[in-house]
């Protein structure tokens, strides 16, 4: 049968009575709300996993705590890391580092002008404007002692207590810049001939220029040599460096020594003739270095001329003892090539090092350094350049020729006993009137109280005198050094001095 469509509003009703048909009207879900409207999807499990995790998150305060904190601290490794980089790129754009190390030269200068800094701190009158109008200050609380003498001319000596920077970090300002000083010491490093730790001063400033450091280096330096300053340096050898001994000595003058006529300046002169002369040598292929014999007895001023010698000329003396355990071919070698600027070497009593090319002692040492190695060093291939040996000998007659030939020794010089002449010009500087104008000469003996000094005729008349006795003396093959003539004048006074020369005399074969 074929039914007729209902019309739409009886459709509309019949659905309102009836309700809606359950295939049709249900959500797929099959969920409906109270009020029969239906509700939303639900979620699958990974919904189901994120939202409880997104409500345990929110409601658990240690989570959100401990998330805040983890954030700040990303924020901070970052913000360190950024100081970090930051701090190495203006460390290497603006900050310059000096390393001393205590075995180069400069490391002792600096070290004495900061104790000078200090000292003049501790006497209230800290050092304002320096050798280059620059202002210091020092601040250091980590110090150390230095414990010297000081002589009195009494004869009395004062111990002296210098304070100074010790190992640790200082502060100074230079120049309108602060420096910053560590002084850091190494125990595993030794210097086995001093016993002494390796040290290192590592000097930093804030400022992009260079010639502060120049600078002051150069004051250290110049305050360095201003202590020495009309002072002879005597250095010996430690190990494979030179080394200054003892304190500086003050200058001696040439005036001091008494030579026979014209034999000081005979030497002097051919000296003064080949310094500065560096070039013409080089020109002309000669070796640039020199070689002085100084032979004769005991007493005849040998050594004392080598020292009036160096401060004339503001030298200083290199003490060298071939005789010295330990030394070798190769140290003296290296030693002579590193001699300090302005420096003499002196080989002293070189007969007794070398007799014959015999190196054994009584003792039954043997000398580490060969004649040969002796030969190489002073002309050899390796040997230096620039350089002045003096040796000395009281026996002429012991020495190697080969020792002594031109190229090794280039003048020879026999400084014999007193000659008639000699001990008159001695006399009359111990007994004249007229003041030495020498600094360091013999100034003469202390007048005894009630004392008259002499006039310049009786000096002259008993300087003649005693020319004569020493020259009558010398014809009966009697001679006396120069060294007991001058301790005789010492001791006593003119007239006394006069009669006891002939009981100094002694045989020829005896002296």
């Amino acid at each position: 049968m074929f039914r007729a469509p209902l019309p739409q509003q009886a459709q509309r009703s019949q659905t309102t009575e009836a309700g809606p048909s359950t295939a049709s009207s249900l959500p797929a879900d099959g969920v409906v709300s109270t009020d029969g409207a239906p509700l939303p999807p639900a979620p699958g499990a990974s919904a189901e996993g994120d939202s409880l995790f997104n409500r345990v998150m929110a409601d658990n305060p240690y989570f959100s705590a401990g998330a805040g904190l983890m954030g700040i601290g990303v924020v901070l490794t970052a913000l360190r890391r950024s100081v970090t980089l930051g701090a190495t790129f203006a460390q290497r754009r603006m900050l310059v580092t000096l390393e001393i190390p205590s075995k180069d030269r400069s490391y002792p200068w600096f070290l004495e002008w900061m104790a000078h800094q200090t000292a003049a701190q501790q006497k209230g009158k800290a050092k304002a404007p320096g050798l280059f109008g620059f202002g210091q200050g020092l601040r250091s609380h980590e110090l150390a002692v230095e414990t010297s003498y000081k002589q009195h001319e009494n004869g009395a000596s004062e111990a002296v207590f210098n304070l100074v920077p010790g190992p640790g970090t200082h502060y100074f300002k230079y120049d309108g810049s602060w420096f910053q000083v560590k002084r850091e010491r190494d125990s595993k490093l030794m210097d086995l001939h001093s016993g002494t730790p390796w040290e290192t001063l590592t000097l930093t400033t804030l400022s992009t220029s260079r010639n502060l450091f120049s600078n002051l280096l150069s004051e250290a330096r110049e305050l360095a040599e201003a202590s020495t300053e009309g002072k002879t340096v005597v250095y010996t050898a430690w190990g494979v460096e030179w080394r200054p001994f003892g304190k500086p000595r003050r200058r001696r003058e040439m005036g001091s020594v008494v030579l026979a006529e014209g034999q000081a300046e005979e030497i002097e002169s051919d000296l003064k003739g080949f310094l500065g002369r560096g070039k013409w040598y080089a020109d002309r292929g000669i070796p640039y270095r020199r070689g002085y014999l100084l032979h004769g007895p005991p007493g005849s001023g040998k050594t004392s001329f080598i020292q009036a010698l160096a401060g004339s000329l503001n030298y200083n003396i290199c003490l060298m003892n071939l005789s010295e355990r330990g030394l070798t071919d190769d140290k003296l070698n290296h030693l002579l090539g590193l001699v300090p600027e302005r420096s003499f070497v002196l080989l002293e009593d070189i007969d007794s090092a070398f007799n014959r090319r015999i190196q054994t002692s009584e003792d039954g040492y043997k000398s580490s350094v060969t004649f040969s190695g002796l030969l190489n060093a002073l002309d050899g291939v390796a040997s230096s350049e620039e350089r002045i040996i003096f040796m000395t000998t009281n026996h002429f007659d012991r020495l190697d020729p080969a020792l002594i030939r031109p190229g090794r020794v280039d003048i020879q010089a026999l400084l014999g006993d007193a000659e008639g002449e000699q001990a008159k010009r001695l006399f009359i500087k111990f007994y004249g009137n007229t003041p030495s104008e020498i600094e360091g000469a013999v100034k003469g003996r202390i007048m005894r109280e009630g004392e008259v000094p002499l006039s310049d005729e009786e000096v002259e008349t008993m300087g003649n005198e005693v020319q004569a006795i020493v020259e009558d003396e010398k014809r009966q093959g009697r001679a006396v050094s120069m060294a007991s003539l001058q301790g005789h004048f010492i001791r006593n006074g003119a007239k006394e001095s006069i009669g006891g020369i002939r009981e100094l005399c002694r045989p020829l074969e005896q002296q």
